[in-house]
């Protein structure tokens, strides 16, 4: 589904789900406890990178830069698989281009088979902060500057899984560096802080006219990254596209006489045979050095 637009704002109809979100809380909760009574202990450790909000924060390109970094396999749950993405995921799919090593689906499972192995390097967790089925050696959490933390409330009244004060049992914590960041944004204090910047590459020149589309959790962002855009149109997140949908966007850009452009997460869940018809821009993440120097201390 499309991320609710109250998220980012303390309407009426977020105030009115408020008492809905403390039932969610507590249901949650319970479920946590429970799943916390016999976690998987892995020979191999444990690096978690997740988020306290309900997607959009740019977690993915943040787990994509550490992997490379550090050449560590990812383990991730491969949200939406569908036989477009081979039934791995969009964002699996994303990470696998780069010739990364992921492993799809159960995470426990995954995580005990490559403890078989004899490799001693990390393991990279996609996600999973709020999952307490395995034990995690280091937590690291994503925000991104200009979201913050939404509108301060819980699910569904607002974006976050849990209440803000749960940024304290992070590790350490990253923050995406944004043009417009988020006023009254606090971060817990005595949690390392480091900064990441995006850079979205657009694969046309800057004269020609785009109409761009995504299907992400704020593809707000996506589009103000882009120059000369002459039309914008949203999805649902991980929305999986039909053929006729395609055949609307080119009618679409036509009429526009544009170029059509998308995500790259969008663009692995596009028909094969559209593919080599509709570019995406590449978005690269840089994490600030300092993180990486303090993430080897921390696994040395």
């Amino acid at each position: 589904m499309k991320t609710p637009w109250w998220f980012r704002h303390k309407t009426i109809l977020a105030c009115v789900l408020v008492p809905v979100s403390w039932l969610y809380y507590i249901i949650s909760r319970t479920v946590y406890f429970v799943r916390s009574l016999r976690p998987l202990k892995s020979r191999r450790k444990i690096v978690c990178v997740g988020n306290i909000l309900a997607g959009g924060v740019g977690k993915t390109p943040i787990v994509r830069a550490i992997a490379n970094r550090l050449d560590l396999p990812v383990v991730m749950r491969g949200y939406k698989r569908s036989a477009k993405t081979g039934y791995a995921g969009d964002e699996a799919t994303m990470l696998a281009r780069d010739g990364l090593a992921v492993h799809v689906g159960d995470r426990k499972s995954n995580i005990v088979l490559l403890n078989k192995q004899k490799s001693v390097k990390p393991i990279l967790m996609d996600d999973g902060f709020q999952n307490p089925t395995i034990k995690k050696d280091l937590s690291i959490l994503v925000f991104d500057q200009g979201l913050g933390y939404g509108n301060g409330f819980l699910l569904p009244a607002g974006p976050l899984r849990e209440p803000k004060r749960a940024a304290k049992k992070a590790d350490a914590i990253i923050v995406v560096k944004s043009n417009k960041p988020k006023k009254n944004f606090k971060l817990p204090d005595g949690v390392p802080v480091f900064y990441a910047t995006n850079q979205t590459f657009n694969p046309y020149d800057e004269e020609e006219k785009v109409v761009a589309f995504a299907g992400i959790g704020y593809p707000k962002k996506f589009f103000k990254s882009l120059n000369n855009v002459v039309g914008t149109r949203s999805f649902a997140d991980h929305y999986q596209y039909t053929d006729e949908d395609i055949e609307r966007l080119i009618m679409w850009a036509d009429k526009k006489g544009a170029k059509l452009i998308t995500t790259e997460k969008d663009w692995v869940r596009l028909p094969v045979q559209v593919q080599d018809k509709i570019k995406y821009a590449k978005l690269q993440t840089v994490i600030e050095n300092a993180f990486y120097d303090w993430l080897k201390e921390k696994l040395a």
